[in-house]
């Protein structure tokens, strides 16, 4: 089987369990500043996949994309440390208040810089919008073939892979031709933790904009190792329209984000006898809380 190139579509997301107050910003866009940023968790176990076909098929590469403020590049690093080949960050200004459309726009003109390409990975949905519509976006912009769902890529052979699915009411298993876009599910198996050595390597990758608040001696450092630079795009790097981007480019627009609290109005305390719990079950289907 020969190596295969796979790109990983990643994304820093706001910690959607610390929505507070200042989550808004009055233009109906997500304040980001205001919330930790995480990787993705479904993106993640997107990520485990690429990395498990990489120790499967010798030479193979992965690559991942991410689009967002500087402070993205995170991502990337992250994918480094557990053995991901190298990034693209992109970020401009125009990228802001994206919704899934303007997004995976800009994803698909990235890719197309990169082809060719066999595989793009990415979790079926992000957990600041759980929409899990910029994969299958991005697959039809690009005209590729997509499998949703997936909990495991099985195999590769010749220019066909075979995937498992995980379903609502069971488990698929279908083959697809390369090139192709793959959405991953929460229950595919977890992203494999750091590499101390991959760490190492590449605790000091940054992109150009970072490098600017570096001293000079550190620029110089970096300057001679290639696999510290993590390449940084911007709109007209990736030939993309303006128009289509950003708020002009999305026809989503974001009312309102609340925080909701659930709280216990009332509780009962149950006794380890048959009778109590037969009176619980009766009261549960009487209310239509079960049954």
């Amino acid at each position: 089987m020969r190596a295969l190139k796979i790109i990983v579509l990643a994304k820093q997301v706001p910690d959607t369990r610390n929505v507070g107050k200042d989550a808004m910003k009055s233009d109906g866009t997500v304040n980001r500043a205001a919330l930790p940023a995480i990787f993705n968790p479904e993106d993640l176990n997107a990520l485990e996949q690429a990395l498990q076909l990489k120790d499967k098929y010798e030479g193979t590469t992965v690559s991942i994309i991410t689009m967002g403020p500087g402070r993205a590049a995170d991502i990337i690093r992250e994918g480094l440390f557990r053995g991901a080949d190298n990034g693209f960050l992109l970020t401009d200004r125009a990228f802001a208040g994206s919704d899934t459309l303007a997004t995976s726009y800009a994803l698909s003109c990235a890719i197309k810089k990169l082809k060719p390409f066999d595989i793009i990975v990415s979790g079926r949905q992000a957990i600041d919008g759980d929409t899990a519509q910029v994969g299958p976006q991005v697959a039809e912009k690009l005209g590729i073939p997509q499998v949703t769902y997936a909990e495991e890529i099985l195999s590769v052979e010749k220019n066909t892979v075979i995937i498992k699915r995980r379903l609502e009411r069971g488990i698929e298993i279908v083959s697809a031709p390369m090139p192709i876009l793959v959405t991953v599910n929460g229950t595919a198996p977890d992203c494999r933790v750091r590499n101390s050595k991959l760490l190492m390597k590449y605790k000091h990758a940054k992109t150009a904009s970072e490098l600017q608040n570096e001293s000079e001696d550190y620029i110089k450092m970096q300057a001679g190792r290639k696999h510290l630079h993590i390449q940084e795009w911007n709109v007209t790097d990736v030939n993309a329209d303006v128009e289509a981007l950003g708020l002009s480019g999305s026809p989503t627009k974001v009312k309102k984000i609340e925080n909701i609290v659930l709280k216990a109005k009332a509780s009962k305390k149950l006794t380890a006898s048959d009778k109590a719990i037969d009176n619980l079950i009766k009261e549960l289907i009487g209310n239509h809380t079960i049954g």
